[in-house]
């Protein structure tokens, strides 16, 4: 019966009562005219889709298990030939010296950019952790912060100390100044390191996270296809069987033909590494405009500085160690032109006196001290005396010392008690 009454149905029914004739289906399984009549399914086939669904899951592991093979197999074919080829005990194929050349070319670029690219960065943040800090933002994709430069962070700690002395005082009012200079040469530092990171790092950074990434990965696989190359050579020159030497000329060449194509792509790569260089060339021009423009705008406020100080104390408070350009007075051999640092030896008693102006123009009795400008030295060493217009010298004791106008700038005025002389500055550590 129920045979017959499924080969009375049309072909599409006959196919879903087939199920139901062979009690396949679940009970909540619709009969086959609800089928023909297009209404909703409410059960599901129990049998045939889970089968069906074990055998697609079984076909893939055994394709993944039969992949993992073969990369497996390769890999270690691989690894053979370059170990022979290490022992030399394998031919290697080389490339073309054009191909070679272009290799040299590239890693001679990527090493000295990254030297620069690196060393760029110490220069535009000195600081260790900020720099962690920025690369941290750059791989997260976020905008890094702004961060008060040093300038920007001693011209506020110098406006806050004026209030606290009073801005009315000399002092309070020379650091509101100087405070306000400061803050504008931390504003040019920033638009500088700004400028530079935009100019000069970001084009350096993405050829190395870039354009190189791409070209070593091209390579490597060029490297690949170069040992599966040489694997086929020693694989024809092994094969004796007429069948096996035809199977392994075929395998040669589809591997020569595949390297011939990479090797292609590789070559057009490093040859790009020209325009590289010409775009790096147009960065670090603009680099060198941002450093000038940078420095120039630094010397232009620090002259304003200058003048604002001047105008400002007029000659109240002078400079008694600036050196003047106009010296006509004594031409000294020192053997140092610098303040000798504690603990060293003592120089040799070459200091002779060759000056134009005679010692007793220069009357010692009668030079006073400047009302300001004076300072405290420590003497470093021994010294005696030359003549009448210098001071004899002890180590380790404590002068006052101070220049006049026209004298020689590596000779002071000291002054001991009621003593008074002149003594050579490499004699001498200034204090204070």
């Amino acid at each position: 019966m129920k045979r017959a009454a499924c080969s009375a149905l049309n072909p599409g029914d006959r196919e879903d009562a087939r199920y139901d004739c062979g009690d396949r289906f679940s009970a909540s399984w619709p009969a086959p005219s609800l089928l023909g009549a297009g209404l909703p399914l409410q059960g599901k086939p129990s049998g045939r889709c889970d089968r069906s669904a074990s055998r697609t899951q079984a076909d893939t592991m055994d394709f993944n298990v039969k992949k993992l093979a073969s990369d497996a197999g390769v890999f270690f074919t691989r690894a053979v030939q370059f170990t022979e080829e290490k022992l030399g005990q394998a031919e290697k194929t080389e490339l073309d010296a054009h191909l070679e050349n272009l290799i040299a070319r590239g890693d001679c670029t990527k090493n000295w950019t990254e030297k620069i690219f690196r060393q760029t960065e110490v220069l535009l943040q000195p600081n260790p952790s900020a720099r962690i800090e920025e690369f941290f933002y750059e791989k997260l994709d976020r905008k890094i912060p702004s961060r008060t430069t040093n300038g920007e962070l001693l011209g506020q700690y110098m406006l806050d100390a004026a209030k606290d002395f009073g801005p009315g005082t000399p002092y309070g009012s020379t650091l509101i100044t100087v405070g306000e200079y400061q803050k504008r040469l931390g504003g040019a530092e920033r638009e500088f390191l700004q400028t530079s990171a935009i100019s000069f790092l970001t084009p350096l950074r993405n050829f190395l996270e870039g354009d190189w990434r791409t070209i070593s990965k091209e390579r490597r696989l060029l490297e690949n296809r170069r040992l599966d190359l040489d694997v086929c050579k020693a694989r024809l020159k092994k094969a004796k069987l007429a069948e096996a030497k035809a199977a392994a000329e075929h395998e040669l060449r589809v591997a020569q033909t595949e390297f011939d194509r990479q090797a292609e792509v590789t070559r057009l790569l490093l040859e790009g590494i020209s325009s590289t260089h010409v775009n790096h060339l147009r960065c670090l021009h603009e680099f060198v405009e941002a450093q000038a423009a940078y420095y120039a705008q630094c010397h232009k406020l620090m002259q304003e500085l200058q003048k604002d100080l001047s105008s400002a104390n007029g000659d109240s408070i002078p400079n008694a160690f600036v050196i003047n350009p106009s010296t006509s007075g004594m031409s000294v051999c020192s053997p140092h032109s610098v303040t000798s640092l504690p603990g060293a030896s003592s120089p040799s008693r070459s200091l002779v006196s060759t000056n134009t102006l005679e010692p007793e123009t220069l009357k010692i009795e009668e030079v006073k001290p400047p009302a300001t400008g004076t300072r405290k030295a420590k003497v470093l060493y021994d010294y005696h005396a030359a003549d009448t217009s210098e001071l004899s010298l002890f180590s380790d004791e404590l002068i006052t010392v101070y220049t006049m106008p026209g004298m020689d700038p590596d000779w002071l005025i000291g002054e001991r008690g009621n003593e008074k002389g002149k003594v050579p500055v490499t004699y001498l550590e200034l204090l204070s």
